[in-house]
């Protein structure tokens, strides 16, 4: 039987009243890109940071590649490698500065030069960190994780504030990283992310662990079906679905809508259902269901919304 990379038993996480991480247990099998997903503030860099040995625990049992975070030894810290979700370098360092100065922390570092080709940005060697573009700086942050060769990587809200194209270029980067043969744990609140890049995901809310499977799993869990998203002339209630057979998981926000239907192609009864409020009904758009629409299920609201 392979040992787990992390194993979390029972890990809970307070701040005066606010219970940040409630009782998460889970496994991340080595080699796997592992995913932990959830809204702006369901706990998920917490336990990270708990994971990491940034942040103590107040209970529950934490092993990462067969130590205690809360007691790491100099030879544990170079085994892993970290990219905070908030970081930040002198403005007035150059990325070869930058590189050096981390590559002495280490016993056996990469090469820094090496990183920074395989990085697609050995050209910036000599640029200062502050003229970099949102995406190239992240990428250094990417190098500094992986100067010191490690066998886990930790990625918090990799892509957040980056445009279309540099988030996809970051998805070469954490593919590359696993086929390095290190394992990957990634936070992410982009749900086509989790999608694209995750083996398995945990799902967490409110400090909770609330599913945790494969993503074609999770999707299963759902059923057949089709998402529909469409636009109304004029704000609807949920209520206005209520009753027509085959909808579920109905979310508005503003004039947009959104329901999950048994049947295929478009639910004219739930159309029916709209107008009959006096709406008028637009941009149907039919799809399969997705990661978004198992949070809907789990939870009785969209990601973007509030806990």
């Amino acid at each position: 039987m392979t040992t787990p990379a992390i194993s979390a038993a029972d890990v809970t996480k307070r701040y005066g009243d606010l219970t940040a991480v409630d009782g998460v247990s889970l496994e991340v099998s080595p080699g796997e890109i592992f995913g932990i997903i959830g809204p702006n503030g369901a706990g998920k860099t917490t336990f990270m940071e708990c994971l990491e040995g940034l942040r103590l625990p107040d209970s529950g049992d934490i092993d990462v590649l067969g130590e205690d975070p809360a007691h790491p030894t100099k030879r544990w810290r170079e085994r892993i490698g970290v990219q905070l979700q908030t970081a930040a370098l002198p403005p007035k360092i150059t990325v070869d500065e930058a590189l050096a100065l981390f590559a002495s922390m280490y016993s056996d570092p990469a090469d820094p030069s090496a990183l920074l080709h395989e990085l697609g940005i050995a050209s910036k060697g000599r640029s200062y960190v502050d003229k970099l573009s949102g995406g190239q700086r992240q990428r250094v942050f990417i190098a500094l994780a992986l100067l010191g060769k490690p066998e886990l990587v930790f990625l918090d809200e990799l892509t957040t504030a980056l445009d279309p194209q540099a988030r996809l270029a970051m998805w070469d980067v954490v593919r590359s990283i696993r086929q390095g043969g290190a394992t990957v744990v990634m936070t992410t609140h982009y749900m086509e992310e989790a999608e694209a890049l995750c083996d398995r995901v945990a799902v967490i809310d409110a400090g909770r662990l609330i599913a945790l499977d494969t993503v074609p799993g999770l999707i299963g869990s759902l059923g057949k079906g089709t998402k529909v998203q469409l636009r109304t002339s004029r704000t609807i209630q949920p209520s206005a679905l209520d009753g027509v057979e085959g909808i579920s998981d109905v979310a508005v926000a503003g004039t947009a809508v959104s329901m999950l239907w048994a049947g295929s192609g478009i639910p004219q009864a739930a159309v029916s259902a709209i107008e009959a409020t006096g709406a008028t009904v637009s941009n149907i758009r039919t799809s399969s269901p997705g990661l978004e629409d198992v949070f809907l299920a789990l939870t009785g609201r969209d990601m973007r919304q509030e806990a």
